[in-house]
């Protein structure tokens, strides 16, 4: 470039420029004036790109729809995110050099070349980074929204000012992505799903987030990767009446079940015709139009969903939900009745146990390192308890079914299984039931001769 010369004759013999003589001290005053202006325009530019970059989608169109100034223009220049970035690194890049060019120039001028040269690289690279970058970009950061609402129409103007150039790197740029067989997206419109995730478990860990809100909101997305068999109410405990009971004896199994509705079966279980609801038993048994007498328990059975075990249980709950229902019986793959669930159970699933009046926890907390849980409860809630890493498996949902398998036959109360760090005692059973249980985690890892027993699986009765 012609430039530094030309720059260095007009200092060192003062060369007339429309009727001025121009001497050192001029020169150096300009070009510090035309870098600070340089850098005020560096920072203005890395704080534009945070700024519109980092305002999320679904806010700026509410703010656009609270008809906050200044919204729909910057909305219409993250219309085109691509064309925004390449206006503003173009913007950025011809600040930067012009920069950095006028920095050696200047100094070259006191200190010659060489010296001049490594003094602007370093100089500028210092307010580049300090000024032009790290402190506007924070200042974005912090001021996301007011920001890229004031930069806007600035932004709008080096649109129109630089439009010859930002078209072609945008034409160039698009070219360069599709012979390299990249999509040139530049932002998404939402966060992700595992984004929400992740900032869920850095909000509990920050203290941001209570630990009740943090397992409420993991509930939440673990919900549709769940199946109504962890949900549903085991065939053993559920509480049915025969279809050719009568009212008397319907109203007596509601009430000492504590259940407000109850299946109807006709045969067994395996053949569920549907539900009654002791409001609706009472009503008719004493206020109906129907002689007691003559009333049978078939007019009030209102219909019920039959489910496969393996259903989703989000899909389930919209389901029961459309067609105002509060039960509905699984069914395996067999057609055979497996259990029940309520919309109560998928709730529980979200918002924890909703435990009635005189019920045990499911996760009792004896210490930091022992629980005693009932049988039924889910594997994975266990493992949430003590922080341990208990296997799932697709014959066995819960720590029952776990210990089953494991021992491979009935256990006894007392008995014991020591895997993987964890040791399960066998609380209480009745009948082949396994009602609780108690993990403890090892306070020491166990050598590798106790590895190799955990992974066999060892069960010991007192």
């Amino acid at each position: 470039m012609a430039f530094f010369p030309l720059l260095e004759a007009v200092v060192a013999y003062q060369v007339p420029v429309v009727g001025l003589e121009i001497d050192q001290s001029t020169v150096t005053i300009l070009g510090v004036f035309a870098v600070a202006v340089l850098i005020v325009l560096s920072g203005f530019f890395s704080s534009s790109e945070i700024a519109m970059f980092n305002l999320p989608k679904h806010r700026l169109e509410g703010m656009v729809e609270d008809d906050v100034p200044g919204a729909t223009l910057v909305k219409s220049l993250k219309d085109d995110p691509h064309r925004l970035l390449v206006t503003i690194l173009v913007g950025n890049n011809i600040v930067n050099i012009a920069m950095s060019s006028i920095a050696t120039a200047v100094l070259s001028i006191h200190f010659g070349g060489l010296v001049g040269v490594l003094l602007a690289t370093f100089g500028i690279t210092a307010l580049v980074l300090l000024f032009g970058e790290s402190v506007p970009k924070s200042y974005a950061v912090e001021n996301t929204e007011s920001w890229s609402i004031r930069i806007s129409k600035p932004l709008k103007a080096t649109e129109y000012l630089l439009y010859p150039l930002i078209i072609l790197f945008d034409y160039l740029t698009r070219q360069v992505n599709k012979l390299i067989g990249s999509t040139g997206a530049i932002e998404s419109p939402y966060v992700t799903r595992d984004e929400i995730q992740e900032m869920i478990e850095s909000g509990e860990r920050e203290g941001v987030l209570e630990e009740e809100e943090h397992e409420m909101l993991t509930r939440i997305f673990r919900f549709n990767n769940t199946i109504v068999k962890e949900v549903m109410t085991p065939r053993l405990d559920m509480t049915a009446v025969p279809k050719d009971a009568d009212i008397d004896e319907a109203i007596e199994t509601c009430i000492q079940s504590g259940h407000a509705r109850v299946p109807v079966y006709e045969g067994s279980l395996d053949n569920v015709q549907g539900v009654v609801h002791i409001r609706d038993l009472v009503r008719d048994l004493n206020y109906g139009e129907t002689e007691a007498e003559n009333l049978q328990l078939d007019d009030l059975i209102q219909p019920t969903l039959h489910v496969p075990e393996s259903k989703n249980v989000d899909e389930l709950l919209t389901e029961m939900r459309e067609n105002r229902m509060h039960m509905a019986i699984v069914i395996d793959e067999f057609g055979t009745t497996e259990g029940l669930v309520t919309v109560e159970d998928m709730i529980e699933e979200i918002v924890g146990e909703i435990l009635k009046s005189g019920e045990d926890e499911p996760v009792e907390e004896v210490d930091e390192r022992t629980v005693i849980v009932r049988g039924e409860v889910n594997i994975e809630d266990v493992n949430e308890a003590l922080d341990i890493d208990l296997p799932e498996g697709q014959e066995f949902e819960t720590i029952a079914g776990f210990i089953f398998n494991r021992a491979g036959r009935l256990v006894e109360e007392g008995e014991e299984i020591t895997y993987d760090g964890v040791r399960i005692t066998v609380e209480t059973v009745e009948n082949t039931r396994i009602l609780k249980a108690r993990l403890r985690k090892l306070e020491r890892p166990p050598d590798a001769d106790e590895e190799q027993a955990a992974d066999e699986e060892s069960v010991v009765r007192d």
